[in-house]
């Protein structure tokens, strides 16, 4: 496990789990919304996302968490080692979201991009998991579940398997 990516759906635990592997393993962890936002919450240029993501990608060691630009995330899913897919059922990302949110209005979320709003993000989260069926589906699952011949793929479909992978991987 030297090159990591973590993605799934908004509020599907991402940040969880890659934050547990990131200090079980040492490697260094790249949030991509750290990278997809400037600190005022706004998108940074294409081209300065893309020399970020380029830099890490030709790094030997990463956890990137998130999706980006499908570009880049298409390039993650070929140069890592490990896929970790958190395809959790859309009520929990929902509640996950609305949680995030709740705990947002007194406390800043963890990783969450200096300057961002909480409401806007969480805001266009419920937009993002609205459409997110249209790309994380069956097909796309059964993509992974053939790459896994060449690389270490975990799909984590439920709350506690999320949780049992965070134990297993963190001793």
């Amino acid at each position: 496990m030297k090159k990591v990516a973590v993605f799934g759906k908004p509020g599907s635990g991402k940040s969880t789990v890659s934050k547990a592997l990131a200090a079980a393993t040492g490697l260094p962890l790249h949030q991509l919304d750290s990278i997809v936002y400037k600190s005022n919450g706004e998108y940074v240029a294409r081209e300065v996302f893309d020399e970020i993501h380029d830099n890490i990608m030709h790094s030997t060691h990463w956890i990137i968490d998130g999706f980006g630009p499908t570009s880049a995330f298409y390039e993650r899913l070929e140069a890592a080692d490990t896929l970790i897919y958190i395809d959790l059922p859309y009520a929990v990302s929902y509640w996950f979201v609305t949680k995030r949110f709740l705990k947002g209005l007194f406390v800043k979320p963890e990783g969450w991009p200096e300057g961002s709003s909480v409401f806007k993000g969480t805001l266009n989260s419920y937009k993002t998991l609205k459409l997110c069926p249209k790309f994380w589906n069956h097909d796309f699952t059964s993509k992974l579940i053939k790459s896994s011949n060449e690389k270490e793929v975990h799909i984590i479909k439920t709350v506690t398997e999320l949780n049992s992978f965070v134990s297993e991987h963190t001793k």
